[in-house]
């Protein structure tokens, strides 16, 4: 599997495109915002966009969503519907951070832990990560070992708990029995930030060292 990192609006998200080498077909991950930029970037990886998929409901992640699927004529896919109701209050969440109006939407497919997706050849399973939100996603391409992990995880930090239905304790747990037993090896691109690995994160990452791993 491949990919390509694009970064978009004034949080610096990382959207990505994930894409097949073989068949050239991709899906844009989380397009936060600038569509067009998005657009733009992906016409330059000469690949065929088949899906939208989405990690959580935040703004920052979902915002340009509903028009990248429909500038491809693709299915939004993603994330678990417990954020369904942050999906729903992306007006009210526009308006709080002072940026152009987005429209509520509803996936084509929520996803659920077991599911998988396919990207053209490639296989992305799906684990629930809950703690940033409650229906935080990550997906993992094991053969690749290669994790889209929103934001659970980053180099040297975890995601906010601060918000809505936010738990720290259970984004701690989800990383510790989710995440750091698919193995040091596995390299995650994370929401925001610089890539890295679980090996480095669980040896380092300052939020993951106050006990011993739960597995």
């Amino acid at each position: 599997m491949k990919y390509h990192i694009i970064p978009v609006t004034a949080f610096s998200q990382n959207c990505s495109v994930i894409y097949c080498p073989q068949t050239q077909q991709a899906a844009v991950v989380d397009p936060g915002g600038d569509a067009e930029k998005i657009i733009k970037e992906v016409s330059s990886l000469g690949v065929t966009v088949t899906q939208v998929l989405l990690t959580h409901g935040h703004l920052d992640h979902v915002g340009a969503a509903a028009e990248i699927a429909a500038h491809y004529q693709v299915p939004i896919i993603g994330p678990h519907k417990e954020d369904a109701f942050l999906l729903e209050s992306l007006p009210q969440q526009a308006r709080m951070f002072g940026l152009e109006d987005c429209a509520a939407f509803t996936p084509n497919q929520w996803l659920a832990e077991g599911d998988v997706v396919k990207v053209g050849e490639e296989t992305l399973s799906v684990l629930e990560c809950p703690g940033h939100t409650p229906g935080h996603i990550v997906f993992i391409n094991d053969a690749a070992r290669f994790a889209v992990s929103g934001d659970v995880i980053f180099r040297g930090g975890v995601g906010r708990s601060d918000f809505p239905r936010g738990s720290h304790e259970d984004l701690i747990n989800s990383i510790k029995t989710k995440l750091l037993p698919l193995g040091d090896d596995i390299v995650f691109l994370p929401g925001h930030g610089p890539m890295s690995n679980l090996g480095y994160e669980r040896k380092t990452n300052p939020f993951l060292q106050d006990e011993q791993p739960v597995w």
